[in-house]
C-alpha cells in the first residue's frame, strides 16, 4: 500500500533542499516518507545532475569582496554563473560570501587544482620522495604516501579542496556543487586576490 505523503513533508523537504514540489514528493514516496533518506535521495540526484553542469560555460556572476573585522583583511573573488538572473539570486550571492569568507580564514595560494604550476607539484613530489628515501618500503607504497601527502596539499593550498571554515566536514567544492544542484547552473571561481595589511611593505 502506498504511503500518504503530506504537503507539510513537501514543503520541509523543499526548503531544507530547494528541490522542486513534484521531486520532493518521489524522493518522500521512495524514502517512504523518511525526510533524511528523501534529502539523501535527492542530493545524490541533485549532485549527479550538477555534475553534468560543470562543463557549461560561465560568462555571468559578480566580484565579490569581503573585508574581515577590524579591516585587516581584505578579499576580492571572481564568482561565475551562467546567466545574469543566477548571479542574482540569494542563494548564489550567500556562495560568494561565503568563499569571500573562506579565502580571508583559509588563505588559499590557487583557486583550482588545475592553476597550481607543475613545477610546483614536482618539487612537493621531490620533498615528499626525499622524505621517503630511508623508509625501506616498496617504490609503490612509497607512490601512494606521497600521492596522498599531494592531496594534503591540495586540501590546504587549493581554494576548492579546502574544508570550509563554517563546516569541515565539506569542502568548497562540494559547497559550490550543492549550489550547482539547487540552481541548475554551473558555478566556477576562476580567481581572487587576498589583501593583509602590512604584506606589501
Amino acid at each position: 500500500m502506498a504511503i500518504e505523503i503530506s504537503a507539510a513533508l513537501v514543503k520541509q523537504l523543499r526548503d531544507k533542499t530547494g528541490v522542486g514540489m513534484m521531486e520532493c514528493k518521489a524522493a518522500l514516496v521512495e524514502a517512504n516518507g523518511d525526510l533524511v533518506e528523501a534529502e539523501t535521495i535527492l542530493r545524490k540526484r541533485g549532485l549527479a545532475s550538477a555534475a553534468k553542469k560543470t562543463g557549461r560555460s560561465t560568462g555571468e556572476g559578480v566580484i565579490g569582496s569581503y573585508i574581515h573585522l577590524g579591516g585587516k583583511i581584505g578579499v576580492l573573488v571572481e564568482v561565475n554563473c551562467e546567466s545574469d538572473f543566477v548571479a542574482r539570486t540569494d542563494d548564489f550571492q550567500n556562495l560568494v560570501k561565503e568563499v569571500g569568507m573562506q579565502i580571508a580564514a583559509a588563505n588559499p595560494t590557487y583557486a583550482r587544482r588545475e592553476d597550481v604550476p607543475a613545477d610546483v607539484i614536482e618539487r612537493e613530489r621531490a620533498i615528499y620522495r626525499a622524505q621517503m628515501e630511508n623508509s625501506g618500503k616498496p617504490a609503490n607504497v612509497i607512490e601512494k604516501i606521497i600521492d596522498g601527502k599531494l592531496n594534503a596539499f591540495y586540501e590546504q593550498a587549493v581554494l576548492v579542496d579546502q574544508p570550509s571554515i563554517r563546516d569541515p566536514k565539506v569542502t568548497i567544492g562540494a559547497l559550490i556543487q550543492q549550489i550547482i544542484a539547487k540552481l541548475g547552473e554551473n558555478i566556477s571561481v576562476p580567481r581572487f586576490a587576498r589583501f593583509k595589511v602590512g604584506e606589501g611593505a
